[in-house]
């Protein structure tokens, strides 16, 4: 890096440097200059690098400042929206204008984020509304549609991002006019795409970035390859995320949708000119007798499909239903061919029942090797899946590709990826190898909590085996004895919905004895939209009343940040093995051990340690938060692998038996109150 460079990323960084001016409570750490110095480095000669920063670092600002400083054009991606708007609405500008930059910014989201104003004039008009609230839901976007100037459905507030209105005044690829669209000119995808062409840091999210890598759609292609300074924040997710979309899926929801969709443009702008009832019924019968193919199975199953046919299901049957699909969906399209004059409408109905039609031959066909098939089961409804085993193809020869000279040698983009949890080795290979990038540079900054003052760390030796019936019953009972003694304030993570509803009522029914105002709060996920969740769990414990406990899982191990007192406890059901009966996991496993390598030790244990410092991540946020996390899985004492485990976790101090932990939780009431 340049003298100038170095010394302007090291001022920014001291004590009283603009740092000082732009972030809330800024203290220097030396792991956050030496990210933010790593990066710079990068930045100027180009590269690879990953960087795992501890909780509390301050990863944001250190990508930030030399990226910015540079003066280059900058993508930046994040895991999800909330982290985008985030990123965009309140980080970006502080720094911008602390360090004095002519900056522009722009913020790019999937156009599933964006009202669709074609849409929103068909649903006007839509007699089959989903429900009776979603007329009122409506009046409030068209309300909102004559004032906001961006259409991102985010500023709309009390949406709830589960609403099923939104898909109706929302755009995807599939029903996307394009250039041929009445509302072409005003509409806010294309407006949102304008404007981050023009700017100098543009802010997206790994779904668009991988959703443009695999269909060329989003504007990203056009965007990509005019960024010399590319990060991604939240980086383990990138492999999960990935693979979603550089597989393949046909869902029968998806064929009722379309039909949905070519009933409705046909009775308007073709009412008898073709049979469209005839269409419709033969693709939503097709559907239907291709969920009914595949037997009685329970609402979330996922079916191996390794030969012609999912396990259980006959194949000759199997097949005729495949066949039958894509019949419909050809007989569709040969209907939508005959008045494509007539709309734009059918031009673009008539390319996705082509689609489709490929989609149902291509799972009609082997599975072609290095990827995995499967099928998802819903209550109504099913999924056919087919997936790579990872990214790591992709980011090598789609990605970093990218960055390369005209004579393809040597790379003068630079690339950062970074996340607080990366791996538990030095190499941090369960992040690199499945995402391509074994020759990165590698840095790991550990955090600057002091977690032995902090936090303790709590393992139940008396408690059943994670199998026995009776395990979440425990862990219920613990957890609810626990927050009644703490006033509330406590995480429940499960690794499955199964524990999660057993507990969230066992617990539920164990506050009960408890008089109203000393009865603290439970919520359990998927009552409440998350963002609802988040917000009644930090707000729970003010004004003196008892805080709130929220059972959660899947999500929730990583992206709930609830500093200060509101959090205190967190309790772990059990230690988060991927579940063995996965396809994708199962596939993996496989591969691993026909390299002859040891499928748990490198790909379970890993994977259970990196989702375990997750979770344990949630408890302390901040360099004044103290708690207590209690892990119910005796294996971790138990077993050798689980010293691996614990290795992996924060350094915090060990609580060896339950009048320990009594005491501890009675510190953290007496300290709070204080």
């Amino acid at each position: 890096m340049s003298r100038s460079i170095e010394q302007e990323v090291r001022n920014a960084f001291a004590a009283g440097g603009v740092l000082s001016h732009a972030a809330d409570h800024f203290r220097e750490r030396q792991g956050q200059t030496d990210m933010a110095l790593a990066v710079g480095r990068t930045v100027e000669r180009g590269g690879v690098l990953v960087v795992e920063a501890g909780t509390g670092v301050g990863k944001t600002f250190s990508y930030l400042v030399p990226a910015l400083l540079s003066g280059e054009r900058v993508l930046l991606s994040t895991a999800t929206k909330t982290l985008q708007d985030q990123l965009f609405g309140r980080d970006l500008p502080r720094l911008v204008n602390a360090l004095g930059l002519p900056v522009r910014t722009a913020l790019l989201k999937g156009r599933a984020s964006y009202l669709c104003l074609h849409r929103l004039d068909l649903a006007r008009h839509d007699p089959s509304l989903p429900e009776r609230g979603s007329v009122r839901t409506l009046a409030k976007v068209e309300q909102w549609s004559k004032s906001t100037r961006t259409g991102d459905l985010a500023e709309l507030p009390g949406l709830d991002d589960r609403s099923p209105l939104i898909p109706l005044v929302t755009s995807t690829r599939d029903n996307c006019l394009g250039a041929q669209c009445p509302k072409f000119k005003p509409c806010h995808v294309n407006l949102a795409r304008r404007e981050a062409m023009a700017a100098d840091v543009v802010v997206i999210n790994h779904h668009l970035f991988f959703a443009d890598l695999s269909v060329r759609e989003s504007g990203m292609a056009e965007l990509l390859p005019t960024a010399r300074v590319v990060v991604f924040d939240e980086a383990h997710q990138l492999n999960e995320i990935g693979v979603q979309f550089l597989g393949v899926q046909l869902g029968s929801g998806q064929a009722i949708d379309f039909a949905r969709d070519m009933l409705a443009a046909g009775l308007q702008h073709a009412r008898g000119l073709a049979d469209w009832q005839q269409c419709v019924a033969a693709t939503e019968r097709a559907a239907r007798e291709l969920r009914l193919a595949a037997g009685k199975q329970w609402s979330g199953a996922k079916l191996r499909w390794t030969g012609e046919s999912p396990e259980g299901v006959a194949p000759a049957l199997w097949q005729q239903s495949l066949d039958d699909l894509k019949l419909a969906f050809e007989e569709s399209a040969g209907a939508l061919r005959t008045v494509s004059e007539l709309s734009p409408d059918f031009v673009r109905l008539c390319d996705r029942a082509e689609q489709l039609a490929e989609r149902a031959g291509r799972f009609a066909s082997a599975c072609p090797a290095g990827s995995v098939r499967w099928v998802d089961i819903g209550s109504n409804q099913l999924r056919l899946i087919e997936s790579p085993l990872d990214i790591a193809e992709a980011v090598r020869t789609r990605i970093l590709k990218t960055g390369q000279g005209e004579d393809g040698e040597g790379s003068s983009r630079a690339w950062v990826f970074t996340s607080a949890t990366l791996g538990d080795d030095a190499r941090l290979r369960w992040f690199t190898e499945p995402c391509g990038l074994d020759d990165a540079e590698v840095l790991r900054v550990q955090s600057p909590f002091d977690y032995a003052a902090q936090a303790g760390l709590y393992v139940p030796r008396d408690f059943p085996q994670p199998a026995d019936p009776r395990h979440s019953a425990e862990v219920a009972r613990f957890a609810a004895d626990a927050a009644a003694a703490l006033g509330g304030r406590t995480l429940v993570l499960t690794t499955t919905l199964r524990a999660l509803r057993a507990i969230g009522d066992a617990m539920r029914q164990a506050f009960e004895r408890l008089d109203a105002q000393e009865r603290p709060d439970v919520m359990v996920q998927g009552e409440l939209p998350k963002r609802v969740l988040m917000d009644r769990f930090r707000q729970g414990a003010e004004a003196g009343q008892p805080g709130c406990v929220l059972v959660a899982s899947a999500s929730f191990w990583e992206g709930f940040d609830a500093p200060g007192d509101a959090l205190q406890l967190v309790v772990i059901d059990k230690l988060p093995f991927p579940p063995p009966n996965d396809p994708l996991v199962e596939a993996r496993s496989q591969r691993l051990e026909a390299e002859g390598r040891n499928a748990f030790n490198d790909y379970s244990l890993p994977e259970a340690a990196v989702a375990l410092k997750q979770g344990a991540g949630r408890l302390i946020r901040r360099e004044t938060d103290t708690g207590l996390l209690v892990i119910c899985d005796t294996r971790l004492v138990a077993k050798g692998y689980g010293r691996r485990l614990l290795a992996a976790l924060p350094p915090m101090r060990r609580i060896e038996n339950r009048e320990e932990f009594d005491d501890a939780l009675a510190a953290l009431k007496v300290t709070r109150e204080a």
